[in-house]
């Protein structure tokens, strides 16, 4: 069987404020630990209404402390945002509190707007253009402690150094970061759920230019998309009009909190918006469980993915967690069957 994950924002609604979105994403881990899901990462957003996880490190650890087997991980860290000396003092932390359970993803988009932006970063040094790549090699440096001769960083340790940074995993959603990833013998995700870039293209170009390293010797891609599933393709349907409504709202720079399916459907929607909505819906699987199994079987085959990670945003909680409760079972089946 496919080995299933779980993508989580901590998506906050009408009905459910930041803090009780917090909770809800411990909840669903604990579910999705019961389930036999093999990953849990948790995002980085900033100065967003509709997200309540700016500080992924905190919920890993959380989480990790009430579940017993799943890998809770960052999907992602934004390095530009943070000094890679502080990302590997945490994730050292947390995967000698948690060992074998932990992951570190990386990003390099801020997760928010240009002000906030400055904001977090202000009090860091400021380099002219695409620092990327700098910042991924110091944090590597920090691990390998292979600073040059004479390196005032060679007086420098990342506590506890007695505990090895976890496995690391570049993020992407274009052809940068599958390329980087295999230079650099790293896990890859693909964000299948907002990139315009054919995920085949960007996970199979990984896997065919992968070159062993230190840090892992085979590839392993993660092919990330957005789901809704119900026990009916009407009822899936229904759930996924929040969906609709919130990318809606977010193609237009409206970042406010998931609405509810009854004022989802109560929004006044234009033609532009109705095409809007069924371009973004070609990235979204929605239906039952046979339906969306049928739907992810071509693109899981095509981009030789290693792994599903599935974001469920959903106006109701319980309605989210059985969503992932029906695609493991759909998925179990299948493994069962064949």
């Amino acid at each position: 069987m496919l080995p299933l994950s779980i993508l989580d924002l901590s998506v906050v609604t009408t009905g459910t404020p930041p803090a009780a979105a917090l909770r809800n994403s411990i909840d669903l881990a604990r579910h999705a630990d019961k389930l036999g899901y093999v990953r849990y990462w948790l995002a980085e957003h900033h100065n967003l209404p509709s997200v309540a996880s700016p500080a992924p490190e905190i919920m890993i650890g959380q989480i990790a402390a009430v579940t017993e087997r799943i890998r809770v991980g960052s999907g992602g860290v934004m390095l530009p945002n943070h000094a890679p000396l502080m990302v590997a003092e945490r994730f050292k932390m947390l995967e000698a509190l948690f060992p074998g359970r932990i992951d570190l993803g990386i990003g390099r988009a801020p997760g928010t707007d240009q002000a906030t932006m400055h904001a977090l970063r202000r009090r860091l040094e400021i380099r002219e253009g695409d620092d990327f790549l700098e910042r991924l090699q110091e944090l590597m440096l920090w691990e390998t402690r292979g600073w040059p001769a004479g390196h005032p960083y060679n007086n420098v340790v990342a506590m506890p150094d007695d505990a090895p940074l976890p496995p690391v995993w570049l993020l992407g959603s274009s052809d940068y970061s599958s390329e980087l990833a295999a230079q650099v013998g790293m896990g890859f995700a693909f964000a299948h759920h907002f990139a315009s870039y054919d995920a085949a293209e960007a996970l199979t170009h990984y896997r065919a230019n992968f070159r062993p390293t230190r840090w892992r010797s085979t590839p392993h891609g993660i092919l990330a998309v957005a789901a809704v599933i119900a026990e009916t393709d009407e009822e899936a349907d229904k759930l996924a009009i929040s969906m609709d409504i919130n990318r809606l709202r977010r193609d237009r720079g409206q970042y406010v909190p998931l609405p509810s399916v009854e004022e989802a459907l109560a929004y006044a929607l234009t033609d532009a918006d109705r095409a809007s909505i069924a371009r973004n819906r070609s990235r979204l699987f929605v239906g039952s469980p046979s339906t969306v199994m049928q739907a992810l079987q071509p693109l899981i085959k095509a981009s030789q993915a290693d792994e599903l990670m599935v974001i469920t945003a959903t106006y109701d909680h319980d309605a989210r967690k059985r969503s992932y409760t029906l695609l493991a079972e759909a998925f179990e089946a299948q493994r069962a069957a064949a």
